[in-house]
């Protein structure tokens, strides 16, 4: 059975989901009919240490870095949609929670509009955006946060964090926007 997430709200995946070892975090959206032609929206993961920023650019993933820099490459985001076209997840990550280094203490979800500012696009032309957890062995959805508000300035959008509290590993649902895109997000955890 799904947990659906309200903003702020946070929660235990042990509680939510015992024994969850690897996870699948599917992201989706739709562009409003009226936003026009060549929207696209990219996710972004930011890996954090205890102070909340990047240890190096390899912990940054995006469309041109897939893989985090451990040995295992616990957390790798499965590529690019350019149109977010269809029904469903538009881009994921999946995530082994074992293998995640001690040193990486936030798995930070983001979504940005490629090139906002010079094709007039912004979030309140977005609508129905997820971000949702499921259990990879199972393939059960665990969690799930839908974004409700209309954020008619922001071109970047942190949509949920993996923190963790002690041994466990805990969701908190963010929806917060930001304007300036992937740079500002990019600036926040330098």
């Amino acid at each position: 059975m799904t947990i659906n997430l309200q903003k702020g709200q946070k929660i235990s995946l042990e509680k939510a989901a015992p024994g969850l070892k690897a996870a699948f975090v599917g992201l989706g959206w739709d562009v409003r009919q009226t936003a026009g032609q060549d929207f696209d929206l990219d996710t972004s993961v930011f890996l954090l240490n205890a102070n909340d920023k990047l240890p190096n650019e390899q912990y940054f993933l995006f469309y041109n870095n897939l893989n985090s820099p451990d040995p295992d490459q616990s957390v790798k985001l499965m590529g690019d949609n350019r149109t977010g076209a269809g029904e469903g997840d538009d881009e994921g990550i999946i995530l082994d929670l074992r293998k995640i280094p001690q040193d990486v203490q936030k798995v930070v979800f983001t979504v940005t509009i490629y090139d906002a500012e010079n094709r007039k696009h912004n979030f309140g032309q977005v609508e129905n955006a997820f971000v949702r957890l499921l259990n990879v062995e199972t393939k059960e959805e665990v969690l799930r946060y839908d974004l409700d508000e209309d954020y008619s300035i922001e071109t970047a959008m942190i949509m949920a964090e993996l923190y963790r509290q002690e041994s466990d590993w805990r969701m908190s649902a963010i929806g917060q926007g930001y304007q300036g895109g992937l740079q500002a997000l990019v600036n926040r955890y330098q």
